[in-house]
């Protein structure tokens, strides 16, 4: 998973690329107040750019806002196959991002420190509970 999908605005405006440029998402970061246009980081300008400034601009896509967080609360989440080898893995839920839209999504943290979500998980094991088989 990619947090991008998760922004302050709720919107990612996608590019197809060009000739030069590869296609992304990229999250937006505001809007213009004169224009309405929706406001992306331009990093060779170091500044925020009107994403009709791109040639290669297709669309905008709604993103979900974060409004809250909340700890895992002992909640684990199990994949049949995502393990060494595709075998089974189990992982501890770091954190539950709720969205305006009232949606949890849970956020897990490796042994290697990797932030994932836990969207494509096989299983949800609440606190207590013996892991699946």
């Amino acid at each position: 998973m990619s947090l991008r999908y998760f922004n302050q605005t709720g919107w990612t405006a996608i590019f197809n690329g060009t000739d030069t440029e590869i296609g992304r998402m990229v999250r937006v970061e505001g809007w213009d107040q004169a224009t309405g246009t929706a406001l992306v980081v331009d990093p060779k300008r170091g500044a925020l750019r009107a994403v009709t400034d791109y040639e290669d601009f297709s669309h905008l896509e709604r993103a979900d806002q974060v409004v809250a967080a909340v700890p895992g609360g002992g909640w684990r989440v199990h994949w049949k196959d995502e393990g060494p080898g595709g075998t089974p893995l189990t992982e501890q839920v770091l954190a539950w991002l709720i969205t305006s839209q009232g949606r949890a999504t849970a956020i897990t943290v490796d042994a290697q420190g990797h932030v994932e979500d836990a969207d494509g998980a096989d299983a949800f094991i609440a606190p207590g509970e013996d892991p699946v088989h």
